[in-house]
């Protein structure tokens, strides 16, 4: 037996010629007809499309979870106690100068708008402006924390 006489045990395996695109043959790994079989097929999934066209929020974009205090001036006050008295959450709830949210009465804080302030009242249970602190102690109210 000489070289030239040689045979392979498995004959040469051709490609099928009709894509041409690499080793995939018949349709070139493009699928079936139409649309997507045609070169610069390039179509977006549509849930990325409408992500896509939704404005960039910068920064911390959610609603806080936190109820925050309700704000009550001194004129507020003034006008619910004339006479002076216990100002807590719970009586301003009763005159009806603050509402509920969620049904629960909200923290409650003081802030000052009076240009003067002469009603004696202590306050309880209330976060109070540093202006307005003055103000109540000024006129002989007291806060209690």
């Amino acid at each position: 037996m000489q070289i030239h006489n040689l045979k392979r045990q498995n004959k040469n395996k051709k490609d099928r010629i009709v894509g041409r695109g690499g080793k995939h043959a018949k349709t070139s790994g493009r699928g079936g007809k139409g649309q997507t079989a045609r070169a610069g097929n390039k179509r977006r999934p549509e849930l990325r499309d409408i992500i896509k066209k939704l404005p960039k929020l910068r920064g911390y974009r959610f609603n806080s979870f936190e109820i925050k205090p309700v704000c009550v001036s001194l004129d507020k006050i003034a006008a619910v106690y004339p006479k002076g008295g216990e100002v807590n959450p719970e009586s301003l709830l009763a005159l009806k100068a603050i509402k509920k949210i969620k049904g629960r009465i909200p923290a409650i804080k003081i802030l000052n708008s009076a240009s003067d302030f002469t009603v004696k009242v202590i306050v309880s249970k209330c976060t109070v402006s540093a202006t307005a602190k003055e103000k109540i102690v000024k006129a002989g109210g007291e806060i209690k924390s």
